[in-house]
């Protein structure tokens, strides 16, 4: 009986893991719970503190619970200092691999942006990057920045938006802006269905590139148009900085400090993003990386 018992415990917990993974964000009642279970609220807590446990020693994140009878719990994604230090150390060296210079000073990221474990880990990092911050939507624009976007919405558990450089008649109504490509010194556009971000909506601005920062700064001014906010801005790569770059406080997941493309060399470092700390966020502070600590040995990038 003891032994059946311990199964059905087990399914739940592997049951009850499987739900809150699959809806980052969504609170789920502690009541409702209970019912799906057949278990007591007193049993599920037990369950969820175990899971708790689970989940950070794995170092994906943490499940937040809040009391009362309207209580419940819900995961959410983050990524412990170990992981995301092995993570970006192998990403820099992947990025730094001459074979991916480019004509113009740009860097080949598309084989990178197609992998699904490395999604995943940078789903995971803007998370608890951006945990402290009230998003309601994740904006990009195509089409190299819609996967980087996706991972963003799975692990903050926010719709996509996806700005259009051509309109679509299937869009609908239209809101359309022209910016000025800071790089390039040319004139481009982009276009959003009016239907897609509310009045007074939180907006997280990611794109998979940033060089002088026109895209993003292209971003802002439509977010603008809808009378929302831009809360928060990254980007999977920063290219070099030039004095012509028109944004400031782009979170970047690795820095590309130099490209010589006669050398066939590019220099890359750590991205800003892991020079900053979130105190309300469970991974508050976790990645200050710092030179002086040497590099990380190196771990494939699923962080196994």
């Amino acid at each position: 009986m003891a032994k059946e018992a311990k199964l059905r415990r087990s399914a739940r917990l592997a049951d009850l893991a499987l739900r809150l993974l699959e809806e980052p964000g969504r609170t789920f009642s502690l009541g409702q719970l209970a019912r799906t279970y057949g278990a007591a609220k007193s049993s599920l807590s037990e369950d969820l503190s175990i899971l708790r446990e689970v989940f950070l020693r794995a170092g994906i994140g943490t499940i937040e619970t809040s009391p009362g009878a309207a209580g419940g719990a819900r995961y959410v994604p983050g990524i412990s200092r170990e992981r995301a230090e092995n993570f970006v150390h192998r990403l820099v060296e992947e990025v730094t691999r001459p074979e991916r210079i480019l004509p113009g000073g740009f860097v080949y990221l598309s084989d990178l942006l197609g992998r699904p474990d490395i999604l995943r880990d940078v789903g995971r990092i803007v998370a608890a990057a951006f945990a402290s911050v009230d998003v309601d939507v994740v904006l990009t624009v195509e089409t190299k920045g819609i996967p980087i976007a996706y991972a963003a919405s799975f692990a903050l558990g926010k719709p996509v938006v996806i700005a259009r450089r051509d309109g679509q008649i299937t869009e609908g109504s239209l809101v359309t802006i022209n910016y000025l490509s800071a790089s390039s010194r040319s004139i481009r556009t982009m276009s959003l269905s009016r239907r897609a971000i509310a009045e007074g909506a939180r907006v997280l601005l990611v794109d998979d590139f940033l060089r002088g920062g026109g895209t993003i700064r292209g971003m802002q001014e439509l977010v603008r148009e809808f009378r929302a906010e831009g809360v928060g801005a990254f980007v999977f790569v920063e290219g070099p900085a030039g004095s012509g770059r028109v944004v400031e406080d782009v979170a970047s997941l690795v820095k590309v400090e130099e490209i010589d493309a006669d050398a066939r060399t590019i220099r890359a470092v750590p991205g800003s993003i892991f020079s900053r700390a979130w105190p309300s966020s469970p991974w508050g502070g976790l990645f200050q990386i710092r030179e002086s600590e040497g590099r990380s040995p190196k771990h494939d990038l699923t962080g196994g």
